[in-house]
């Protein structure tokens, strides 16, 4: 028998799902829910109060931040392996 989920846990899960700057698919294995089952919760209480407009703006504001975060790595990684194959070089 499958396991029941309250009202509560769906919204919390959208909440998490559309805020929390994790995958869908690291969201749904943290909560033990299938994708399907998330995706379809997130278009179902997508447009209720389940995040409210500052967790909203926390979201993007927290994805550009990844994005910036990530670049700077590569950007980081670029430096490094440049900075070795210089090092390496003999004059």
């Amino acid at each position: 028998m499958g396991t029941v989920r309250t009202d509560e846990f769906r919204k919390d899960a959208v909440r998490i799902a559309l805020t929390s700057g994790l995958s869908r698919r690291q969201v749904a294995d943290d909560l033990g829910v299938g994708m399907s089952t998330l995706n379809k919760w997130v278009t179902t209480h997508r447009e209720a109060d389940v995040v409210s407009p500052d967790d909203r703006e926390f979201a993007r504001e927290n994805e550009r931040l990844r994005r910036e975060n990530r670049i700077l790595k590569e950007e980081r990684d670029i430096l490094e392996k440049a900075t070795q194959f210089f090092a390496s070089q003999k004059p």
